[in-house]
């Protein structure tokens, strides 16, 4: 309604895409090089449609990881927006001080393709306890959504997908940031993605703005209409 037109797609592992041939409802990755994969067969498609330009890019969570890294690739477009970007994952302080441990012995030990700890496959969530939205009806509606189908349904990550994604982060984290215009929105009550990375990888951008969503979850796009329009129109 706004005018864009639009190009998505599923990362593997995800939605509609590919999934673990030992596990459909894991993520799993040995690394993030698989996920540059994903966005260079997207951009070589792009190429066969007529699309208007200048482009932008929108990147969500994980996305926002895999976007940053984009733009360090050369990703062509006029500006960016990431919602709740995945630049550091929150862990409790136990996981913290176990991580490097656990994660290092996973592959030797045979664990690489198992869920990482404290995590496991899919189970219904109860809106009371969901990190996503505020918002009952766009609960309802993502919930209906794995209802109806559930070969869409994504559990927890396998401990390869944790050690890849840390070492992406922290990578991501030592590089600095793009040439390219930058908004990141952030809920004020975030619990998945690591708030501090978002903060300190912002006031290192040049061009880059940071803005918090009063009272919003992770899905600050998928939040009740007052919080959602509050994010869109910054």
């Amino acid at each position: 309604r706004i005018g864009y037109a639009v190009a998505a797609f599923d990362w593997r592992g995800q939605g509609l895409a590919d999934r673990p041939r030992h596990r459909r409802d894991m993520g799993h990755v040995l690394s993030f090089d698989e996920y540059r994969q994903d966005v260079a067969a997207f951009r070589e498609a792009l190429e066969g449609f007529d699309l208007p330009e200048p482009r932008h890019l929108i990147a969500h969570s994980m996305g926002g990881a895999i976007g940053l890294r984009a733009l360090h690739d050369g990703l062509d477009v006029a500006s960016v927006a990431f919602s709740g970007p995945m630049w550091g994952i929150q862990l409790t302080p136990f996981l913290k001080s176990i991580a490097g441990i656990v994660l290092g012995l996973a592959g030797p030990l045979g664990f690489s393709q198992s869920f990482a700890p404290t995590t496991g496959p899919w189970t219904p969530m109860a809106f009371e306890d969901n990190p996503l939205t505020t918002d009952r009806d766009q609960f309802d509606y993502m919930s209906g959504q794995v209802q109806k189908h559930p070969e869409l349904a994504l559990g927890g990550p396998s401990t390869s997908w944790v050690r890849a994604a840390l070492t992406e982060t922290r990578t991501l984290m030592d590089m600095p940031a793009p040439d390219c215009p930058a908004l990141t929105l952030v809920g004020q009550l975030e619990s998945i993605v690591e708030v501090p990375s978002i903060h300190a990888r912002m006031e290192g951008w040049d061009g880059g703005r940071l803005e918090t969503v009063a009272g919003a979850c992770h899905e600050v796009l998928m939040e009740a209409t007052e919080r959602r329009q509050a994010a869109v129109g910054m």
